[in-house]
């Protein structure tokens, strides 16, 4: 389990820090196979995630919604058949927090179970 992975999601609010870009270095190091992705001038997180059929990509889909409520912080989420499309952003802040890169390590980790 990575570093990130074993953290936990802190309360944010509208006020918090947006990561810096030397953080961002540095996170993103921590999870290689995502991209930040900027969305109507909003940074991001995602990744694609690919599957043999629809019903595999479908329970994984549901393994990220029940760690999204367990964390409470709700990604973007678009099942697709073969595939499922995972965004994080912290909403308060239009913007990456720190939460974020928590929930993708987080989210990495599902794959194996």
């Amino acid at each position: 389990m990575s570093e990130l992975a074993k953290q936990e999601c802190e309360a944010c609010r509208a006020d918090a820090p947006k990561v810096s870009e030397q953080e961002l270095a540095v996170l993103i190091a921590e999870i290689p196979d995502w991209t930040p992705v900027v969305r109507d001038g909003v940074m991001m997180l995602e990744r694609e995630f690919k599957f043999k059929n629809f019903k595999l990509a479908l329970e994984f889909t549901n393994k990220v919604a029940a760690l999204a409520e367990a964390e409470f912080h709700h990604p973007s989420i678009l099942t697709e058949w073969g595939k499922v499309t995972i965004t994080w952003w912290t909403h308060a802040i239009h913007g990456l927090h720190r939460n974020d890169f928590i929930c993708a390590a987080k989210t990495d980790e599902l794959l194996s179970e």
